[in-house]
C-alpha cells in the first residue's frame, strides 16, 4: 500500500475560511474497524465533522493499519511539500484532545508549515508501505 492514502475515498473539500486556501488536507480511515463500534467511545462522526472545521477531509475505505484505528493522515499543502514534508500517519486517535491537537496544527499550516504538538509523537505510526520486515 502506498505511503499517500489511496483507494476509494469521498471527497469533501470543507468550508472555505476567511483567511484564504486551507493549509492541508487530512485523510480519514472510516472502515472494518476505523470508524467504526470495534473502536469504542468514540463519536466517529464528530470526529470528521470536527477535522472538517479545519481542513478539506477524505474519507478512506481502509488504510490498511486496522492495529492503530482510528487512523488519521495529515497531508501536507503545497508549501508544506515545497518544504519537504511528507504525509504525518497518526493512529489510535481516539481521544478528543487528539482530535483538537489535530484540528489546531491544521489550521497553523499542517506539515512542513507548522510544528506538530509534541503530544502528536505519541500517535505517530509508520505507514504500510515504509515498514521493514522484522
Amino acid at each position: 500500500m502506498p505511503a499517500t492514502p489511496t483507494g476509494p475515498t469521498t471527497d469533501d473539500e470543507g468550508p472555505a475560511t476567511a483567511t484564504g486556501p486551507v493549509p492541508c488536507r487530512i485523510v480519514v480511515c472510516r472502515d472494518c474497524c476505523c470508524g467504526s463500534p470495534k473502536v469504542t467511545g468514540v463519536d466517529h462522526a464528530a470526529q470528521t465533522e470536527r477535522l472538517r472545521a479545519a481542513a478539506p477531509v477524505r474519507v478512506s475505505d481502509c488504510l490498511d493499519v486496522c492495529e492503530h484505528a482510528n487512523v488519521i493522515v495529515v497531508q501536507p499543502s503545497a508549501e508544506g511539500r515545497a518544504q519537504g514534508a511528507r504525509p504525518v500517519w497518526l493512529g489510535l486517535v481516539n481521544d478528543p484532545d487528539a482530535t483538537e491537537d489535530i484540528v489546531t496544527w491544521a489550521r497553523a499550516g499542517g506539515p512542513g508549515v507548522a510544528p506538530p504538538p509534541d503530544i502528536l509523537d505519541l500517535y505517530a505510526i509508520t505507514p504500510p508501505r515504509r515498514r521493514t520486515a522484522s
